[in-house]
């Protein structure tokens, strides 16, 4: 997953609103190619998700504080 959180500014990332248009995408995991397709995560997922990422990296949450928008979380799934 990762987060469109563009420093807390008030409009997505350019990269989000271009996933949200096109979502397959090609993604390296030790240097290896993959196709994957990226979602954005939305109710109960994003709480659960946004919770832990918040956990693990407090600067999101003082993003979140800094704009009215909610920040996306997407998910990356890779195809099979």
């Amino acid at each position: 997953m990762v987060v469109g959180s563009k420093g807390g500014m008030p409009t997505d990332p350019a990269w989000v609103t271009n996933l949200r248009a096109s979502p397959e995408v090609a993604v390296y995991i030790a240097r290896k190619r993959h196709g994957a397709r990226a979602r954005i995560a939305t109710g109960e997922e994003r709480a659960a998700l946004w919770a832990g990422l918040t956990a693990r990296v407090p600067t999101y949450a003082h993003y979140q504080s800094l704009t009215t928008r909610e920040i996306p979380v997407v998910i990356l799934e890779l195809a099979e």
